[in-house]
C-alpha cells in the first residue's frame, strides 16, 4: 500500500493531459445503390478503450467515444459505487496513449480501502454495463429508495422529452451512430446532455457532468435515446435521479428495480405520448397553458 501513497503525492490536483483522440473520423467507403456505386466519405464516431484506474489499480476498461472523458470518469465512479460524493476524488489525470485513454483517479483513503476489499473478491474487471461484477448478488445490488414527494413533472414535459433531446445530439447529427442522455429540469427543459457510442457511457458522462457542475440530480429526470436496461435504472438510483424517460422499451427487470428504488420510469416517449411503468404520482396534470 505504501507505493500508492507515494504515487498519489506525485500527482498535481486535477491535472489533465489533453486528450488528442478526435470523437469522429471522416472515413472512406463506397455506397452501392440501385443505380450503381460511388465513393463516399462518412463521418463516423470514434470508439476507443478507456481504462478507469483507481489508486493505481485498473477497475475497468470501457469502449467509449473519446469526449467528455472526465465527466465519464466521475459518473462511472459514482454509479459503480467507488465514491458517494464529488469530494472523495482527490486527484484525477487523463492521459492519452497511442491505443486509448487512461483515467487515473486517486480516492480518499476510506473509499480506496473499500475498493481494495471489493477487488480481492472479484475475478476481474469487465467492459460491459455491469462493470467489475462477477456474482448475482453484486449485479442485483441494494439500491437507495428515493423520495416520492420531492419531484414533479408534467405530462407534456414527459411526452416531449425525447423530442427535446434531439436538438442536443450534435454527434448523432454527424454520425447517426451515438446515444444521448439528457437532464430535464421541469419548467427549464433539457439543461445538459452527453453523447457516446454506448448508452451506459452516455449516462455516466451525464451524471459526471452533473456532479462536476454542482447540479442536484434529484432536481430533474434523465432522458435516454435507448431502451432501458436494469443497469441504467441502477445508475440513476445511485445518483439520486427520481425519473427516467426513454424513447424505447424497458426490460421487465428494469421495471422491477425502478419500482423497488422508487424511480418513475416512462418509456416509448415519442410522438406526443408515453407509457408509464412505475411511480406515476410524480407526473402531474398539465395546466391550461400546457405546462
Amino acid at each position: 500500500m505504501q507505493p500508492k501513497r507515494q504515487k498519489r503525492a506525485a500527482l498535481s490536483p486535477l491535472r489533465n493531459k489533453a486528450v488528442k483522440i478526435a470523437p469522429t473520423v471522416s472515413t472512406l467507403g463506397w455506397s452501392h445503390q440501385k443505380d450503381g456505386a460511388l465513393e463516399i466519405h462518412r463521418t463516423l464516431p470514434e470508439e476507443t478503450p478507456v481504462a478507469i484506474v483507481f489508486n493505481g489499480s485498473t477497475q475497468a476498461v470501457m469502449m467509449a467515444t473519446p469526449c467528455n472523458i472526465e465527466d465519464f470518469a466521475y459518473g462511472f465512479a459514482l454509479t459503480e459505487g467507488a465514491i458517494t460524493e464529488f469530494s472523495q476524488i482527490e486527484n484525477i489525470e487523463v492521459v492519452s496513449h497511442d491505443q486509448g485513454i487512461e483515467v487515473q483517479m486517486w480516492l480518499a483513503e476510506d473509499r480506496a480501502e473499500m475498493l481494495a476489499a471489493r477487488r480481492r473478491s472479484m475475478a476481474g474487471p469487465v467492459g460491459c454495463g455491469l462493470c467489475g461484477i462477477d456474482s448475482i448478488e453484486q449485479a442485483m445490488r441494494d439500491l437507495p429508495q428515493l423520495d416520492l414527494d420531492a419531484f414533479r413533472i408534467t405530462r407534456a414535459e414527459v411526452a416531449s422529452a425525447t423530442d427535446d433531446l434531439r436538438s442536443h445530439q450534435n454527434l448523432h447529427d454527424q454520425t447517426h451512430a451515438t446515444h444521448a442522455a439528457g437532464f430535464l429540469v421541469p419548467a427549464q427543459g433539457i439543461i445538459l446532455a452527453r453523447e457516446d457510442v454506448g448508452r451506459h457511457n452516455a449516462l455516466d458522462k451525464l451524471i459526471g457532468a452533473l456532479l462536476r457542475g454542482g447540479i442536484d440530480p434529484t432536481s430533474g429526470a434523465v432522458v435516454m435515446t435507448s431502451r432501458i436496461s436494469v443497469d441504467l435504472v441502477q445508475k440513476c438510483a445511485l445518483a439520486g435521479v427520481p425519473a427516467l424517460i426513454a424513447v424505447s422499451a424497458p426490460t421487465a427487470q428494469a421495471v422491477r428495480v425502478a419500482q423497488s428504488a422508487r424511480i418513475t420510469l416512462a418509456a416509448f416517449a415519442r410522438q406526443g405520448g408515453f407509457d408509464i411503468y412505475s411511480h406515476p404520482t410524480r407526473i402531474k396534470e398539465d395546466t391550461p397553458d400546457g405546462t
